[in-house]
């Protein structure tokens, strides 16, 4: 008897299914191994784990999250070790037979400064002089910003994004490049410990294009049913509400 993981993988097979299955289906999905606040594998949870639980739930699938270094997520799929992936980590899968989904989560990257130092970031140029701070593999995805500040020695790549605030907030560095809710999630835990903030400025240097960020499914069926899932969570009031459970002071 083929089991019923089998049969959500294999797609096709999924509709051979009876109409009324008295237990969840499982699916197994590649997140990122550890991105705050959208994914923590050591309690299985995050916003973005939390918006594909419940959007699938809805629809009477059970997640099961399977968290991996982001440069393993397409070959996981490629390799059938999962059903789906948060991403196509710019790898195009639909020829891999994957079926593209809304994008549930949006990461949106800006600049950070010091609200007392009075910057205004809006092209390249005006990051000369500067010192800059930001995520691993950013100037790759930013080579016209952040090229030049790192050919002048004033840029640094890492990947704990705590320090990235610490060191805005003590002025060791002018800018730093983060996810708007990934710096706002990190600020909440420096406040909690008692290290004072200090107001600061976002500039918006790029807009986010929502297409980088669609999850992948093995199955359309799957797919079409994860799209009804999120526009019912939008809909709800459990979207926002699962942001605010991580951004809300």
């Amino acid at each position: 008897m083929v089991s019923r993981r089998r049969l959500l993988a294999g797609g096709s097979l999924l509709g051979l299914l009876p109409a009324a299955v008295a237990q969840p289906l499982e699916l197994r999905m590649a997140f990122g191994e550890h991105i705050p606040p959208f994914c923590f594998p050591d309690t299985d949870s995050g916003i973005e784990v939390e918006v594909f639980r419940e959007a699938l739930g809805h629809k009477g699938y059970r997640l099961h999250a399977v968290y991996l270094p982001l440069g393993r997520i397409p070959a996981a799929f490629r390799n059938h070790e999962v059903d789906a992936t948060m991403t196509d980590l710019g790898e195009d899968l639909a020829r891999q037979g994957g079926h593209y989904g809304n994008t549930a989560v949006l990461y949106d990257n800006v600049l950070f400064t010091l609200a007392e130092r009075g910057l205004s970031l809006k092209r390249p140029q005006d990051l000369e002089g500067l010192s800059v701070i930001a995520f691993q593999g950013a100037v790759r995805r930013y080579p016209d910003w952040l090229g030049p500040v790192r050919e002048a020695g004033r840029y640094t790549e890492i990947n704990d994004q705590t320090a990235q605030v610490r060191t805005l907030m003590r002025r060791r560095y002018d800018v730093v490049l983060a996810d708007r809710s990934i710096f706002r999630y990190f600020s909440l835990q420096l406040k909690r410990a008692g290290e004072p903030l200090l107001p600061v400025t976002e500039h918006a240097f790029t807009t986010p294009n929502p297409l980088d960020y669609r999850p992948v499914f093995r199955s359309p069926k799957v797919r079409d049913d994860f799209n009804d899932g999120l526009q019912w969570l939008k809909a709800s009031g459990r979207y926002r509400a699962i942001y605010a459970r991580y951004l809300t002071e």
